[in-house]
């Protein structure tokens, strides 16, 4: 059992990804790219084994980090994504504008 609060997450730019390796080459992924002054999320996926242990809430918070430290606005096209900002108000911050109204933020 793969525990959220003890995996590596790493950046892979080479893939456009955020990477948690899982063991056993499992990995659970943010897929991304980038545009001028922002991050955009297109696609997050956690192992079928791996799922509801908040390895991707891991992720999540992980990519989120980075954007903040790389000062990018973050367009959470991936519906995960967008869930997570919409019900944490500590990054909602870091939303590119238009994403505030279309998560229902004003």
């Amino acid at each position: 059992m793969t525990d959220a609060s003890h995996i590596a997450i790493r950046d892979n730019p080479a893939k456009h990804r955020f990477e948690a390796d899982l063991g056993e080459g499992d990995l659970a992924i943010a897929e991304y790219y980038l545009r001028p002054g922002e991050i955009v999320f297109t696609h997050t996926e956690v192992p079928t084994a791996h799922k509801g242990k908040g390895i991707g809430s891991a992720v999540v918070r992980f990519a989120l980090n980075a954007a903040r430290e790389r000062e990018l606005l973050v367009v959470p096209v991936c519906p995960f994504f967008g869930t997570y900002m919409k019900e944490h108000e500590e990054v909602q911050h870091l939303l590119a504008p238009e994403y505030r109204s279309k998560l229902g933020l004003g």
